[in-house]
C-alpha cells in the first residue's frame, strides 16, 4: 500500500513515468492478487490527489515559466484555452481517462491560469475516485478469476514482471531528476546576473 501511494503521488506529478498508467496497472496487479481492493483504491486515490495538489502548487508559483519548462510547446496552446473555457472539465476528464490522455500539461495550467485550489481539488478527486474504484472493482470482479485461471504462468513470470517493472520506474525517476537538475543549471545559466556573479 505504501508503494502504490507513492507511485499513484508520482504519477501524478510532473515526474515522468517510464510506463503510461502505471497506477491503474498496479492497482489491478495488487487487486488481482487478494489485496484489499477498496483499501487500495484509497492509497491510490490519496497518492494521486497529494501529486496532483503539488503539481496545481507549481504551476501556481511559476506561472507562465513553468508552463514552458514542463508542456511541450505543441501542446501548449490548446491545454491553456481548455482551461480558461472549461476549468473543471479540464481538470476532471483529464483525471477521469486513461493514458494516452495526458494529465500534467492540465494540472500545470489550472495552478499557472488561476483555478481555485477547492474547486481544483474537488474535481480532481472526484475524478480520481471514480477512476481508481473503477479499476478496483474490475479487479476484484475478474482478475482473481485470471489468476486462477493462469496461476502456474502467473507464479513462473510474476517475479520477473515485477523486477522489471521496478527497474522501469526507478529509470524513470532518475531520468526525470537527471532533467530537472539540467533544467534548472540551465535556468541559473540563463539569468542575467550570473554572469557578474561569477566575476
Amino acid at each position: 500500500m505504501p508503494g502504490l501511494f507513492c507511485v499513484s503521488a508520482i504519477d501524478a506529478s510532473v515526474v515522468p513515468l517510464p510506463i503510461p498508467g502505471t497506477t491503474d496497472l498496479l492497482l489491478l496487479w495488487l487487486v488481482s492478487h487478494n489485496g484489499d481492493p477498496w483499501l487500495l483504491a484509497v492509497c491510490a486515490i490519496a497518492g494521486s490527489i497529494l501529486g496532483g495538489y503539488t503539481t496545481w502548487h507549481i504551476g501556481r508559483k511559476g506561472g507562465e515559466a513553468a508552463l514552458h519548462r514542463y508542456v511541450p510547446a505543441w501542446l501548449l496552446d490548446p491545454v491553456c484555452r481548455w482551461v480558461k473555457r472549461h476549468p473543471i472539465l479540464a481538470v476532471c476528464i483529464p483525471s477521469a481517462l486513461p493514458p494516452p490522455m495526458p494529465l500534467s500539461p492540465f494540472l500545470l495550467a489550472s495552478g499557472a491560469l488561476g483555478v481555485p485550489l477547492a474547486r481544483f481539488l474537488v474535481a480532481f478527486s472526484a475524478a480520481r475516485a471514480v477512476r481508481y474504484s473503477l479499476v478496483a472493482w474490475l479487479g476484484a470482479t475478474y482478475g482473481r478469476h485470471m489468476v486462477r485461471m493462469w496461476s502456474n504462468t502467473l507464479e513462473a513470470w510474476s517475479t520477473p514482471l515485477l523486477w522489471a517493472f521496478g527497474g522501469l520506474l526507478a529509470i524513470g525517476i532518475g531520468l526525470a531528476i537527471y532533467k530537472l537538475r539540467r533544467t534548472r543549471t540551465a535556468g541559473v545559466a540563463g539569468h542575467p546576473g550570473f554572469e557578474g556573479a561569477a566575476d
